[in-house]
């Protein structure tokens, strides 16, 4: 059963889907007798160290807002997660940003060494498009959506979304540094697959054009605005809050938002995108609306 719509606290909506969705992701990994042990704890160590689930999340809320089942969208929630905690094992490798803490805890790669770290981030990557390809979730749609869901998000994963994004914000455009470089590297490391959780279980359900495309519209803007609130935190917050010590983004030269406009052209546009992503809503009726109302609040007020 959908989750009231009552009018409630950001953070109690927040915590009561994040905590649905721990129920889901601990049923990803049991019964899985054949995987390599250790492996698997690689795995377990990075999916379960915490986080906002934002994905999953915001796929969860877009499914009950189409009054559908979420229990039919288990999978799609999980695989969400495995994408985005196998980017971050990865993002963490020396090769990449060469992080040794993650959430507050050592990240795989320390705790379990680089080579494990890699194999569990290629399983987790991997894991998400079996739990899409699963006949226990196919069945429950229609075929020709179960594949324009995986090409969702596959095209916000691979190269033209994340991984290209990491690759550039790893080694640049080869273009000018400024806000038009900037916006596309956010868009593709961090937005495009934050929009494909809002647009994928649109997509499942065999929903109007319109209305995706207005579900896109607003994971695209609230993406951006997640990725350009992470820039801020990267200064201004604090390592017991991020997880991780803070200013690692100047150690490695990397593009900001407060490095090419400034803190309070940052936060600016932040609050812009954050209300385009409102904007985007407001054609669904206000009970509808008012839980992507709150998402889009939680990102903007990480930052205050």
């Amino acid at each position: 059963m959908p989750v009231s719509t009552e009018p409630r606290t950001m953070i109690d909506f927040i915590e009561a889907q994040r905590g649905r969705i721990e129920v889901v992701l601990k049923k990803v990994l049991h019964h899985r007798e054949t995987w390599p042990q250790a492996l698997t704890d690689a795995a377990a160590h990075s999916l379960f160290a915490g986080g906002k689930r934002l994905r999953p999340v915001l796929a969860l809320t877009v499914v009950e807002m189409l009054g559908r089942d979420y229990v039919k969208y288990e999978n799609l929630f999980a695989a969400l997660e495995c994408i985005h905690t196998y980017s971050l094992i990865h993002d963490d490798l020396p090769a990449m940003d060469n992080d040794e803490l993650r959430r507050g805890s050592p990240t795989c790669h320390k705790k379990f060494g680089e080579a494990a770290a890699i194999l569990a981030g290629d399983g987790l990557l991997t894991l998400a498009f079996e739990l899409l390809s699963e006949d226990s979730f196919v069945k429950n749609f229609q075929p020709e959506h179960v594949v324009q869901c995986i090409r969702h998000v596959s095209v916000a994963a691979g190269f033209s979304g994340m991984v290209g994004g990491q690759y550039y914000d790893i080694h640049g455009t080869g273009g000018a540094r400024d806000e038009k470089q900037l916006l596309k590297i956010h868009a593709m490391k961090t937005a495009r697959l934050l929009s494909a959780s809002v647009a994928a279980p649109a997509v499942l359900s065999g929903v109007h054009e319109i209305i995706l495309a207005k579900l896109v519209e607003y994971g695209d803007a609230i993406g951006l605005a997640f990725q350009i609130c992470d820039d801020i935190l990267n200064v201004v917050g604090s390592k017991e809050n991020m997880g991780k010590p803070v200013g690692s983004d100047d150690g490695r030269e990397t593009l900001t938002y407060p490095k090419v406009v400034g803190l309070d052209k940052s936060a600016a546009k932040a609050r812009e995108l954050c209300e385009q992503a409102k904007k985007a809503m407001e054609a669904f009726p206000a009970e509808k609306r008012q839980p992507f109302d709150l998402l889009a609040e939680f990102i903007i007020e990480r930052v205050k």
